[in-house]
């Protein structure tokens, strides 16, 4: 890597004299007015009507029932929820709304509708616990509760009150009378109109509070603005949509990923309606009818997570019979991605253009992003910086500025990085506008990112993130337990594991199932604790910081002593 630095290439994008690193794509122009908000924007980018047809086409199409919505039905509902939300629930700006919502033709709605209101979306996994959804109550104070029918039951007790929100429209079950009351009475004034409420949000208003395990610790609330919102809009999904020659709206997009995750939410519920792509939903991801989808819809792009990748292979290793001709482009983000995958990929779908992306919460899904020419096919690059974004790599020692060709700790800045954490939390994640990311990457000589590894503690299962101090919180609790660390161990599926290091009461009989059964029973199942090691104590630094790094290296030595010892006290599920 060190020859790349002293390439002429480089000093088109790097600074010897700052250390600074900007985008090899030229700066685009963004709203500059202040009181602009996310959902008019959105709305101003997308004509009703398309190539002159006198229909308005759909926006998104239910996977598995064909139901859809055009982009006129998702104005009228996005403006008729949102007067609903503020004349019913008293909707304000600066309200939060928690969405405990899987994927749906209904969930955009229902997000917009939130934003248009003034209130501040926090969006949870539908499979979270019931202690975990108490906790996010905690920390949000929501106004309204947003729920599917599935999930109602399990809500724990609040002041909030609980709207059940239906899959899809027309809801007619009684169930959801609520919830078409919003719909079905405008508010005073607005007649039948689609205009949204004057709600008196601006740019720098807040817009969602996005759950991440930061760089470290438990899990935090990540503050995103509209103008977080509207930078992620025109830096990640239009620009990368204006390097392709086919029009947006001819390109249709599987959501195969869950919208309530940035990666998700940026392209399905938000920054592809501002295009017109129409979007195909699924309510999960299963690989038998994601194929049956990319087959009835003539789908032209997946997004998707390294398990959906390997779930396709195994497919098309087992002969799958459905044609993937449409297929066009698929994308890997949110988890690291193996380089045997990738090659046996290429090799399985050689008319598929693949690329990969680097995004975190904290930049609202904006980082870098593939993008293949007959010159360069750099398959195991994340990209190239999006527009108006600078970065920096440092010396994890020293601090200081690395030229392209040496590893470091990135760090990014621009008009996509977040307000803050909640409540303030990990204040230096973010110094004088910059992100600190906590991953090893590094720059070649043509701008082009490779994510090396991770210096953070954070566990990517199947692109979802754990916060080890989120289990280890849970594990303590127990009362055979006296001690505990949890880490990661690399898996060719699921990217990570979580891995527990427990520490046993004296005496005690407690069994590794014991222990993962224990976990599951409180946490959403991604979260589980795959594989449980007992030791006589947890290695820590002279200031009582578990050392992470000797734990991992310790799996090593494990797997090979398992291999001879039969006896070995560890257990996975």
């Amino acid at each position: 890597m060190e020859g790349a630095a002293q390439d002429p290439t480089a000093t088109t994008f790097y600074s010897a004299a700052t250390g600074l690193y900007a985008s090899t794509h030229a700066p685009l122009p963004l709203p500059a007015d202040p009181a602009l908000s996310l959902v008019p924007h959105l709305f101003s980018r997308l004509p009703l009507h398309h190539h002159g047809q006198p229909h308005s086409p759909p926006c998104f199409i239910d996977a598995a029932t064909g139901a859809s919505l055009s982009r006129a039905d998702l104005r009228r509902l996005v403006s008729s929820l949102a007067h609903g939300f503020r004349r019913d629930h008293h909707i304000r700006a600066g309200d939060v709304v928690l969405l405990v919502l899987p994927n749906s033709i209904a969930f955009p709605v229902a997000f917009l509708a939130v934003l248009a209101a003034g209130g501040v979306a926090t969006t949870m996994n539908p499979s979270s616990s019931r202690a975990e959804i108490a906790g996010r109550l905690r920390d949000t104070s929501p106004s309204l509760i947003l729920a599917s029918s599935d999930n109602a039951a399990k809500l724990p007790p609040s002041a909030a009150p609980v709207l059940v929100v239906p899959d899809t429209f027309p809801a007619t079950e009684d169930e959801y009378a609520p919830f078409r009351a919003l719909l079905d009475s405008p508010a005073a004034g607005a007649g039948a109109t689609d205009e949204f409420p004057s709600a008196e949000v601006g740019q720098d208003s807040d817009a969602a509070f996005l759950y991440s395990s930061g760089t470290s610790g438990r899990s935090k609330g990540v503050v995103l603005t509209h103008r977080n919102l509207i930078s992620m809009v025109e830096l990640f999904v239009r620009f990368e949509a204006s390097q392709y020659a086919p029009p947006a709206c001819d390109n249709v997009y599987l959501a195969a990923l869950p919208m309530f995750h940035v990666y998700g939410l940026s392209l399905f519920a938000v920054g592809l309606l501002s295009l017109g792509t129409p979007v195909v939903v699924m309510r999960r991801f299963d690989v038998g009818e994601a194929l049956r989808a990319i087959h009835r819809y003539k789908v032209t792009h997946l997004p998707l997570v390294p398990p959906i990748m390997a779930a396709l292979l195994r497919a098309k290793s087992a002969g799958a019979a459905l044609s993937l001709d449409s297929l066009v482009q698929v994308s890997s983000g949110a988890a690291p991605l193996g380089g045997k995958l990738v090659q046996d990929f290429l090799q399985s779908f050689p008319h598929v253009d693949f690329i990969q992306g680097y995004g975190m919460t904290e930049s609202t899904a904006v980082g870098t992003r593939g993008f293949n020419t007959s010159k360069h096919k750099k398959h195991a690059s994340v990209g190239l910086l999006a527009p108006n974004m600078h970065a920096k790599i440092l010396d994890v020692e020293t601090g200081f500025c690395l030229p392209p060709g040496s590893c470091g700790e990135l760090w990014l800045h621009g008009p996509a990085i977040m307000k803050g954490y909640l409540n303030d939390e990990d204040t230096g994640a973010r110094s004088d506008g910059w992100l600190q990311t906590g991953d090893l990457a590094y720059f070649d000589s043509y701008g082009y990112i490779y994510i090396v590894g991770r210096l953070k503690d954070t566990i990517k299962y199947k692109g979802f993130q754990i916060a080890p101090a989120d289990l280890e919180a849970v594990l303590v609790q127990h009362p055979e337990i006296v001690d505990v660390a949890v880490t990661s161990a690399e898996d060719e599926e699921a990217g990570e594991i979580p891995v527990a290091f427990v520490v046993r009461k004296s005496g005690s009989t407690l069994t590794c199932v014991q222990v993962m059964e224990y976990v599951a029973k409180q946490v959403s199942p991604y979260k589980k604790v795959r594989k449980v090691i007992f030791v006589e104590a947890i290695p820590k630094s002279a200031a009582g910081k578990v050392l992470r790094r000797l734990l991992k290296d310790s799996l090593h030595l494990d797997a090979a002593a398992a291999s001879n010892n039969k006896t070995n006290p560890s257990s996975r599920l």
